[in-house]
């Protein structure tokens, strides 16, 4: 039976792809626009109304299995009634609103709500809600009690269209003035209705979404593009990284998340490209806001450890500035990687401009450290004399040395195994100047970074003023002009300058403009280089790479589509875990790759959504439910008959699977209705329904969705709740999440007393 079940939730995903193809059918329409030489503009405008499609085709999607099993029951009962389908329904309704909401109270991050949009339609849904059980007990209890007429069957039907006209009238705002809202509040959930305005262009398409979206892509493959660059990122990742952030961000319904959840179950290929863990720090880097990116820098390093085999040693940091009066610079020197055991190096240093014992003294040592130990610190001795003379440096260097035996450590060097330091004379404070006359800056590098230099001594708090100017290059255009102060602090030898560089999008591209030094301040002066130009060029290596990255995304996004596939994918698609994309499968996607592997080979024969509009494959996959719920069905009752368990209690916890509300009208109607006029027709009697075990579940259940539907009218209105209906304070949201699934168990555990005769019902 849960292999069956698996085989459902596969079909139903197939199911739910046809809707999505129906629903999403556009049309044109023409809105004057005297902006426009036309004297008009063409937009895109949906079809369905997102209210009506949901409560309509997607109510049957999530329900199809109860409704049908319900019908097929009736029909191979002789149009008697049975327990399991009826059950079936009240308990997936129970399961819905109890459990389900309880979890997505709890599952919203902490401290963040969410907030239903249209309560005007989440008010008629939550009456139905109620009514729908409360109908129930009337036709079952009070009206006719245990039988079901022909009147009260049809009735029970009509309410569903009824159900869909008096929500769709509240969407659209008809009944009620809409007040208007100042602005759309991002914690809102559920479909986005432009309905304010009341005519067609509501809920119409942007006819420049595309151009929107094109440039989205184009800015964020040029982001990853550096990365690509810079720090050895795959193409490919990259691609998958620019898809998934643009999926992220766009807006989808409730059909689209169920279908996406729903492949999970089948080892599918997902609607979410996954991001490999290795690169997940760029992600990041790349989901969060330019503004608060700040200097944020991710580099992807070279694992030296190989796996974590090897000690990895290396200095702290690759350059070390040191004033002349201190008289010892400090070097540090960490290890990573395989830290567990002792290690030895060796450190020497190695003039450079500074001489050794004129400027500093020689040293040359080895440095062991302990096991688990992973910072060592030595100390090298400066020679501080009273005569000036310009800035010197030299360098220290590690070395792996020998054991005593001759064999080599599990040691190995990281990316610093050589640091700078340079002795800066103190006595003065200095000289101020750029490193360079001129500097050529990419255009794809976004900003340019021109150091300037303090020579001569670092002595003391310094400033100095400097602007730009144009020469070929035009301010606010090519580049952000502008103009500003350097400070140095005391012992600071270098600062930069930092320019943005606009995209101008010209094929061929040399412009330039000028930086220049003003007064200073501090007793410091002007050094030699004053001024220094920028010119900027075109990196025709680095736009050729974006071009690919943004090719790639396209097509990663084209393959997303979960409404045109063709034949011969759907079969590539079921006969390969993950949907062919292997690099992105994870341990789960291959076992139920291979538990599902039958049901997936079986149902990509059903014709592909992308054909007569999807109409071929809901029809074809709906009659396909319908033959699963009825082996479904058996197998459920002899589950029962082997655990020596009710059909009621089967229906109400093994059967009740994925349903929503809104259709309960439906689910029982439909059935009823065959029924009783089968019964009239062909028996002049009446349709009976024991109203015992299905009356008393009713009940229970309808008290406990009062309780429910009253605490996320509470939470709403309450602050200490966060005044919305998911997430808010941590303790308080999963207080609320256990009060709902104890009235699930409360639910379950009273329908099971009284089908087994333990408490009395009607």
């Amino acid at each position: 039976m849960l292999w069956c079940f698996l085989g459902v939730a596969i079909l139903a995903d197939v199911f739910m792809c046809s809707i999505e193809k129906i629903t999403s059918k556009t049309a044109k329409v023409r809105v004057p626009d005297a902006n426009e030489s036309s004297g008009f503009r063409i937009l895109r405008v949906k079809v369905w109304n997102n209210t009506v499609a949901n409560l309509s085709l997607l109510a049957l999607g999530t329900s199809a299995p109860e409704i049908l099993l319900s019908c097929i029951e009736i029909i191979f009962n002789n149009f008697e009634a049975g327990e399991l389908g009826p059950s079936t329904i009240v308990g997936s309704a129970a399961f819905n609103l109890l459990v389900i909401s309880g979890i997505c109270i709890v599952c919203i991050p902490d401290g963040e709500v969410r907030r239903v949009k249209s309560m005007k339609v989440f008010a008629v849904t939550s009456f139905c809600c109620i009514w729908a059980y409360v109908w129930l007990i009337i036709v079952l209890i009070v009206w006719t009690p245990n039988i079901v007429t022909i009147e009260e069957a049809v009735l029970t039907l009509l309410m569903f269209p009824a159900l869909i006209l008096v929500a769709y009238v509240a969407d659209r705002g008809f009944c009620l003035k809409k007040k208007e809202l100042e602005h759309e509040q991002p914690s809102m959930v559920g479909f986005k209705m432009h309905a304010e305005k009341g005519d067609e262009e509501s809920q119409a398409l942007d006819r420049d979404s595309d151009d929107e979206d094109n440039a989205e892509i184009m800015r964020l493959c040029k982001e990853l593009g550096h990365d690509v660059k810079d720090e050895g990122l795959p193409p490919e990742e990259a691609a998958q990284m620019a898809a998934r952030k643009m999926t992220m961000d766009q807006s989808h319904d409730h059909l689209w998340y169920r279908i996406n959840a729903t492949r999970t179950f089948g080892g599918r290929k997902k609607l979410i490209p996954r991001v490999l863990g290795t690169f997940q720090e760029i992600y990041d880097h790349i989901q969060t806001p330019e503004e608060e990116r700040g200097d944020l820098a991710v580099t992807k390093k070279k694992d030296h450890s190989e796996g974590g085999t090897r000690a990895v040693v290396e200095f702290t940091a690759a350059e070390t500035a040191v004033l002349e009066s201190e008289k010892r610079v400090r070097i540090g020197i960490r290890r990573h990687g395989k830290v567990g055991i002792p290690c030895t190096v060796r450190i020497e240093t190695l003039n450079g401009t500074a001489v050794a014992h004129e400027d500093y003294i020689p040293f040359d040592q080895e440095v062991k450290f302990a096991e688990n130990e992973e910072l060592r610190q030595v100390y090298i001795e400066i020679v501080d004399d009273n005569e000036w003379e310009p800035d010197e440096f030299f360098f220290v260097k590690l070395h792996v040395p020998k054991t005593d035996s001759g064999e080599e450590q599990h040691v190995t060097l990281g990316n610093m195994a050589i640091t700078q330091v340079i002795i800066i004379n103190d006595d003065e404070p200095g000289k101020l100047e750029f490193q360079k006359p001129s500097i050529i800056a990419q255009e794809s590098g976004r900003k340019v970074r021109v150091p300037v230099v303090r020579t001569g001594g670092a002595d003391g708090h310094v400033s100095v003023k400097w602007s730009t100017k144009d020469i070929s290059a035009v301010s606010g255009a090519d580049y952000e002009g502008s103009e500003g102060e350097l400070k140095f602090d005391h012992g600071e030898t270098i600062k930069t300058i930092d320019i943005v560089i606009h995209d101008s999008k010209k094929k061929e591209r040399d412009e330039s403009f000028q930086i220049t030094l003003g007064d200073c301040d501090g007793g410091a002066v002007l050094g030699k280089i004053t001024k220094t130009i920028v010119t900027i060029v075109i990196d025709e290596e680095f736009n050729g790479l974006v071009s690919r990255i943004m090719n790639l995304t396209k097509a990663n996004m084209d393959a997303l589509q979960i409404e045109e596939s063709s034949y011969p994918a759907q079969f590539v698609e079921a006969l390969n875990v993950n949907g062919g994309d292997l690099q992105g499968a994870t341990v789960l996607d291959y076992i139920m790759h291979f538990m599902t592997f039958f049901w997936k080979v079986l149902f990509a024969f059903i014709p592909p959504c992308k054909y007569l509009g999807g109409w071929p494959t809901f029809l074809i996959s709906l009659a396909v439910i319908g033959f699963m719920t009825a082996i479904i069905g058996d197998l459920a009752g002899i589950f029962g008959c082997l655990i020596d368990l009710p059909n009621s209690i089967t229906a109400i916890t093994f059967v009740a699977l994925g349903t929503s509300m809104p259709d309960t009208f439906a689910s029982l109607g439909l059935p009823w209705t065959f029924a009783a006029i089968y019964h009239a027709v062909k028996t002049g009697g009446s349709f009976k329904v024991n109203a015992g075990s299905l009356g008393f579940s009713v009940v229970i259940y309808t008290a406990c969705a009062v309780i429910a539907i009253g605490l996320l009218v509470l939470r709403r209105f309450t602050g200490v709740f966060g005044n919305a209906e998911l997430g808010g304070p941590k303790i308080p949201k999963i207080i609320c999440g256990i009060i709902f699934v104890c009235l699930w168990l409360f639910y379950i555990v009273m329908s099971s007393l009284q089908s087994k005769g333990v408490i009395k019902g009607f």
